[in-house]
């Protein structure tokens, strides 16, 4: 272990990840902890923290990547920083080993009290060919990077001849029919449809788009009826929708479809673009703590967010998000708990901030989260989309706008709802964004061919340059003749 690089020795509330949990806590606390003598560290191993919820709209051009995220330097300037990632945590001792993103040598921190807020990660199968030709939409560099993909192999078909290798290139596939597959497949819609229509070598009929889903229905979240007018309304924009159907082989991006449950053999066709958002798992990271963890690999919890065991809470331990087992007491939660969701997430962020400064400075109470789900929220491209708000559904440009309002408003810190507004007034004006950027996996190419000199020409007889030598030889046989 190497030695602990210079950081602050007062007593530390020490938060594992930086999301959507792990900003709140830091931002409510940093302030309130340094005027009590104490320091609050957030590590993780990217510099800010992801809105998610807007992943689907900056894959389809409606946001700017920068604006889906909310820097952790800008916001938390009285909060320690760590860029790099918790690999273990001794509650035991009140040690946590941090493994900076630099790639230098890892080393102890020491802490008083630990929020585990590590989040979730994209949950996939041992599917061949998935991990070589997949992409997952839970990073805003899978959402620019699928943006990019789709633009380039929209224009890369439209120079090629109708045939096998144009429809592997202009089909785009999505696995999964939760709210980020659906959402994530209509904003990709919405953008191809956009595109063709300023390239005439191509039709939307030239675009295939196919979501698979392994069971009966879609989006769990919203209404049965609702979820059935999802898949009208996706067939109407030509999307081909595969309920009953499961991924079975994904090997060099030949797709093989399988019937569910009785796996027989469904469909068979090439993409260049294979998205997977299948459900997601808790940060496997925790399994290397001392903290108890449930049957689904989270981090058990009690109602007032403490990570809890079988003997009861663990004093100056919390956790709260995706990572968590938290109860709900509403009792609306999928198996007793509450669901992986921003609404849920940053309501809790926000109590246990409160709770971790009522338990150590004795300011205020320690309450437990209750919270009833008000519904979801989905949009599905510019106008469309769906909600079930309070039992209350909406179809169609309500929703649409019900999606924008709640997202805009739960988007963290007033400076970042700003800039995506504004992203949807320019939309709204001048229309999707359909700019293609380039290079973006090799930005030195450009830099490499100007800075490497050319190859040498070989020197290669001329037709002037023969003709001219064989008079020269001509001549003194001339001479001689004469």
């Amino acid at each position: 272990m190497a030695q602990t690089p210079k950081f602050s020795d007062r007593p530390r509330i020490l938060v594992v990840g930086g999301g959507y949990v792990g900003l709140y806590v830091a931002h409510k606390l940093q302030k309130k902890v340094k005027a009590h003598g104490g320091i609050v560290t957030l590590v993780d191993p990217l510099p800010y923290m992801t809105y998610q919820p807007f992943l689907p709209e900056v894959a389809g051009g409606n946001i700017e990547a920068r604006h889906a995220v909310v820097s952790h330097r800008m916001h938390l300037t009285d909060t320690e920083l760590i860029t790099g990632k918790v690999t273990r945590v001794n509650h035991g001792s009140r040690t946590a080993v941090v493994e900076p993103s630099d790639g230098s040598e890892p080393f102890e921190l020491t802490y008083r009290d630990v929020v585990i807020s590590a989040g979730a990660i994209t949950r996939t199968f041992p599917i061949e060919g998935l991990a070589d030709e997949g992409i997952g939409l839970k990073t805003i560099e899978e959402a620019v990077a699928l943006r990019n993909q789709l633009l380039e192999r929209i224009e890369t078909g439209s120079l090629m001849e109708p045939g096998p290798e144009r429809d592997r290139a202009l089909t785009f596939v999505v696995v999964g029919g939760g709210f980020a597959g659906i959402e994530a497949l209509a904003e990709m819609e919405d953008l191809a449809r956009a595109a063709v229509k300023k390239n005439h070598r191509l039709g939307r009929s030239d675009i295939r788009f196919v979501l698979v889903e392994a069971l009966d229905r879609i989006m769990p979240e919203v209404t049965e009826d609702q979820a059935k007018w999802v898949v009208e309304h996706l067939r109407s924009r030509g999307v081909q929708v595969k309920l009953n159907t499961s991924l079975a082989s994904a090997k060099d991006g030949k797709l093989k479809l399988i019937n569910m449950p009785d796996k027989t053999p469904a469909d068979e066709f090439e993409t260049d673009t294979l998205v997977w958002t299948a459900g997601v798992q808790a940060n496997p990271f925790v399994r290397n703590t001392d903290f108890p963890i449930d049957e689904r690999g989270r981090v058990r919890a009690n109602p007032e967010l403490r990570i809890t065991g079988d003997d009861g809470p663990l004093d100056g331990a919390w956790t709260a998000g995706d990572v968590s087992a938290v109860p709900d007491l509403s009792g609306g939660g999928v198996g007793g708990f509450c669901v992986p969701n921003a609404q849920h997430a940053v309501r809790q962020a926000k109590l246990l901030a409160d709770n971790i400064y009522a338990e150590r400075y004795g300011v205020g109470r320690v309450r437990e989260y209750k919270h009833k789900n008000l519904g979801a929220v989905a949009g599905f491209g510019q106008y469309k989309g769906v909600a079930n708000i309070m039992g209350f559904g909406l179809r169609g440009l309500p929703a649409w706008l019900a999606h924008r309002g709640y997202h805009g408003m739960a988007m963290p810190m007033f400076e970042r709802k700003f800039r995506v507004v504004t992203n949807w007034i320019l939309g709204f004006v001048f229309g999707r964004d359909t700019t293609q950027l380039m290079d973006l996996q090799t930005p030195r190419r450009a830099f490499h061919e100007a800075a490497t000199p050319p190859p040498k020409k070989q020197e290669t007889p001329s037709l002037d340059k023969d003709r001219t030598e064989d008079t020269e030889k001509a001549k003194p046989k001339a001479k001689a003749k004469a």
